[in-house]
Parts: structure tokens; sequence; C-alpha cells
């Protein structure tokens, strides 16, 4: 008996394309969401990302769902920099510092005021990535506080106060390059977190509550 050789069902188009496709449309977002705010056109950010329009509005229906993406991709990111920090295990003082400018890099403060409003910030995935970070930031100022490297009057949200408005471009156009000091002066900002202090801070250390208070849940909040 001959057996006829049939052909093989085309495979499906695999999943990682599709995921690859999501992930440069959350980055291309990002990059035009911190360049042109929230009104970015859809149509560039497709355009950015390498994909199709239909391809975006497949992965996000509406700019809302996109907003989500783009907020959860920042905290997700900034939590990894904070547990790799936890993890190291040398200096504590230096662990928190390579956490502050890591985050910085995620360009928080340019995010923070187009956020409000936008996204529920009670999204359970969202909520789960903000303790997260809570508690790992907490902990990076606790071991270098036990540690004595650390003044005993900074909070966690004094912390994101200062990466937010390091980070949030300036209004006008004199300051094009002003990104290109961010790092300098949040490590004149982390040098005066070293103890001892040599001056005793107004008011009190500012915690994560805080901080998205008047944030309105912010990517970092």
């Amino acid at each position: 008996m001959t057996v006829t050789a049939t052909a093989a069902p085309r495979a499906p188009k695999l999943r990682a394309d599709a995921t690859r496709n999501r992930e440069r449309i959350i980055t291309a977002a990002r990059e035009a969401f911190v360049e042109h705010g929230a009104d970015a056109p859809l149509d560039e950010i497709a355009k950015r990302a390498g994909v199709g329009n239909a391809t975006l509005y497949r992965n996000f229906p509406d700019r809302a769902a996109l907003f989500r993406a783009v907020v959860l991709h920042v905290k997700t990111r900034i939590v990894a920099h904070a547990e790799a920090a936890l993890a190291d295990r040398s200096d504590p003082f230096d662990a928190l510092q390579d956490f502050v400018h890591a985050a910085a890099d995620e360009k928080l403060g340019a995010l923070c005021p187009m956020m409000s409003g936008r996204f529920d910030p009670f999204d359970p995935e969202l909520v789960e990535a903000r303790s997260r970070l809570e508690g790992t930031v907490t902990e990076l100022l606790d071991r270098a506080r036990r540690s004595g490297a650390l003044r005993p009057d900074v909070g966690p949200g004094d912390v994101f106060v200062a990466i937010s408005q390091l980070t949030r471009p300036l209004p006008g156009t004199s300051c094009v390059n002003f990104a290109d000091f961010v790092h300098r002066h949040l490590q004149l900002f982390l040098d005066g977190m070293r103890a001892p202090a040599p001056s005793t801070l107004p008011g009190r250390a500012i915690t994560f509550e805080d901080f998205q208070h008047h944030t309105d849940a912010t990517p970092g909040a």
C-alpha cells in the first residue's frame, strides 16, 4: 500500500513574534510620551515600533490601555533595579546609589504629570508592583541606615521626590540639555543623604504614602 504524503498544516505565527511586537510598542510609546507628552500620536508610536496601526490597536484598543502598559513596564523595571541593588551584598550605601541612578534612567519624572487619572491606580498588577517596590526600597534604606552611612531623617518618599523632580523636563526650550546633568545632581542629592548629617532637615521624612498622595499614583509610587 502506498502512503501518500500530505502537507503539514501551516504553523500558527509564533507567539514570540506577537510578544516582541507588544514590547516594541510599549518601548516606543514610552519614548514618545517622554518626548511629546500624553498626546503623542499613536500613528507615530506605531511607526517607531516598526508595526502597523492595526497591530498597535490589536494590542492596545485605546490610549488608556497603552498608558497602563507603559506604567506597568516602568514600575516593573524600577522594581527590578531595586531588587538587584538589594541582592548586592557590597557596601549598602553604594547599592542604594546604584539603584537611584538606575531608576533615574527610567525617566520617571517625565511620565508623572500625564499619568494622573488616566488609568486605575488600584489595578492589581500595578498595586502588586508598587508593594514590591515599597518593600524593597525601604529595606535598601534600612540597610544603609544600619550600616551607619545613611542619615536617619530620610524616607523612601524623599528618594522618589528627588528622582521625579530631577527627571522631569523643564518648561521652555532653554534647557534642552538638562538631561545631561541629571546624574550629577542626583549624586549631589545622594551625598546629602550620607551620615553624619551636616544639618537638620525641615519637616519629616517623606513616606511612600506621602509620595503617592501628592503624585496621584505615578509609575514609581
